[in-house]
This record gives C-alpha cells, sequence and structure tokens, in this order.
C-alpha cells in the first residue's frame, strides 16, 4: 500500500481508495489528476466506443465541470482504468457522460464506486439534480443505483439531492 503522502502527491487532495479483492491492487478514483488524451482514448477503445478526434476530446474536458479518472496506481506510471465527466451549471444541474471502466476492472463494482465518487463530488459542489445519458444496455446499472428512469424509460435516468 503506497502511503497517504505518495497518493496525495500523484492524484490530488480529494482522491479515494477503491477496495478490491486483491490486496495487491490499489485503484485510486481522483478528480484532480490530469487526464492523458492517449490514455482515454485506449480506455474508450477497449470499452468498444467509436473513436473522437483527440482535439474535440480536448476541449469536451476542457469544457467539462468534473472529470474523474479511476487509476490503477503505480507510483512510476498509473494506469488509467476507468473514466467519467460532468457537463453543467456546478450550481442547479449536472448531467453525466462518458462513464467507462475496462473490461478486464469490469464486474468488481468499481462503477458504482466511480458513480458514488462523481455523486459525492457534485454534492459538494451542492449541484440538485443529476441527469446522465446511457446506452440502453447499461440502464439497469443505473436503476440498481437508485436513478429514476425518464418516462420512456430508455437512456436518460435522473438523481435528485436528499
Amino acid at each position: 500500500m503506497a502511503s497517504a503522502e505518495l497518493l496525495t502527491s500523484l492524484y490530488g487532495e480529494q482522491h479515494r481508495l477503491c477496495p478490491t479483492p486483491n490486496s495487491q491492487l490499489s485503484l485510486v478514483l481522483s478528480r484532480e489528476r490530469e487526464i492523458d488524451l492517449i490514455e482515454l482514448d485506449q480506455l474508450c477503445d477497449a470499452v468498444g466506443w467509436s473513436r473522437r478526434p483527440l482535439r474535440r476530446v480536448r476541449k469536451a474536458l476542457q469544457h467539462s465541470l468534473l472529470r474523474v479518472g479511476l487509476w490503477r496506481h503505480d507510483p512510476r506510471l498509473p494506469k488509467l482504468v476507468g473514466f467519467a465527466r460532468c457537463t453543467g451549471d456546478g450550481v442547479v444541474e449536472a448531467t453525466v457522460w462518458d462513464v467507462a471502466v475496462h473490461p478486464l476492472y469490469q464486474g468488481a463494482g468499481l462503477g458504482k464506486q466511480l458513480m458514488v465518487y462523481v455523486l459525492d463530488q457534485l454534492r459538494s459542489m451542492e449541484v440538485d439534480r443529476v441527469s446522465l445519458f446511457a446506452d440502453p444496455d447499461v440502464v439497469a446499472f443505473y436503476v440498481a443505483q437508485g436513478w429514476e428512469l425518464e418516462p420512456l424509460q430508455r437512456r436518460c435516468a435522473f438523481w435528485y439531492s436528499p
């Protein structure tokens, strides 16, 4: 396990360790560590998303309210294995986009931990409503976490601050 000081220097003050069944594996959520465009492109490719021009991805990241990476910790070179981003006004509403966890890391609850971290960060900004758009095959993942489906129950879900 890495020291708290090392983790803070690599991932920022607001990082969070993810519990994993493998004690040899350290996974860290961070909104402060910069997202490498090439690593993000590789992650998107691994989950089967179509390629986007890197200049557009860079611009989307620059205009995002929140960018969260899930990192496989390595003190020399952490590896991006998960990602989510949000747009919005940072006060009343936000929308979650581009939630991805590398297939090798799926099935261990990391997607849920990523979304909990995203919502915690949005709560700290006092955002009241969060929406997201998801492919139909993953909508059940969000419903299981308490998201409410839009009336047609297809692609959009909502979370409201308690």
